[in-house]
């Protein structure tokens, strides 16, 4: 868990990094205004040695097991799930986000009824060539990268696909020019397949109804 530096609102009072065991959970409170916070993630880690960001093949963070409160956003490909709580217009927003890649099916639901995106479907086996991996022991894809991250087109600076430079803005970088874009967006719709996706993937629910959120990795279809 990461919560985006120099945000006016305090961190989750949990530790930023933890390990789950399949179908367990854990519960914890997070501040009512949370700003820029994400979730992720991480797959086969091994923190015994050298424990940092290479301890995983995916989503491993500054810190080994508990990421750095400052530098520890996690390394791509990860699907993230994001939240800025109490926002404007008296809203949560919140987000299921491939822009950093995909590790995981993913969803977000809540107890009062409001949206509930998820992406209930594996995208490493299918992934595109270009942007497939990383691998495990046995060649199991365990990542699909995003064209951004895969540096499709050579300049991370000025990128179509990462919206940078001359594409920086909504009229700049349209979906039209993301490279591998229908790949995400029609297996996951509900998903940000890139940066702009703001139309179709952000979430809102009402901060009066102060909603208690669950983000479940491996979703069932």
């Amino acid at each position: 868990m990461f919560t985006g530096v120099n945000q006016a609102t305090a961190s989750p009072d949990f530790t930023t990094g933890w390990e789950a065991d399949a179908f367990t959970h854990v519960t914890f409170s997070v501040p009512d205004d949370w700003t820029a916070g994400r979730i992720w993630a991480r797959r086969d880690c091994d923190f015994s040695t050298n424990p940092g960001p290479n301890s995983c093949l995916d989503g491993g963070c500054n810190g080994g097991l508990v990421c750095d409160p400052t530098t520890g956003t996690g390394v791509p490909p990860a699907s993230l799930a994001e939240f800025t709580l109490s926002a404007a217009g008296g809203l949560d927003f919140y987000d299921i986000s491939f822009v950093d890649g995909y590790n995981l099916p993913i969803g977000i639901s809540n107890n009062v009824g409001c949206p509930a995106p998820i992406c209930a479907v594996d995208l490493g086996p299918n992934c595109p060539a270009p942007l497939i991996g990383p691998f495990d022991s046995t060649g199991f894809p365990v990542g699909c990268k995003s064209a951004c991250e895969a540096n499709l087109d050579g300049d991370p600076q000025n990128s179509a696909n990462c919206c940078t430079g001359s594409h920086s803005t909504p009229a700049t970088c349209p979906s039209s020019g993301v490279e591998f874009y229908s790949y995400f967006k029609d297996a996951c719709p509900d998903a940000y397949a890139y940066a702009y996706d703001d139309a179709t993937s952000t979430w809102t629910c009402p901060a009066s109804e102060s909603a208690g959120y669950t983000i479940t990795f491996c979703p069932p279809a």
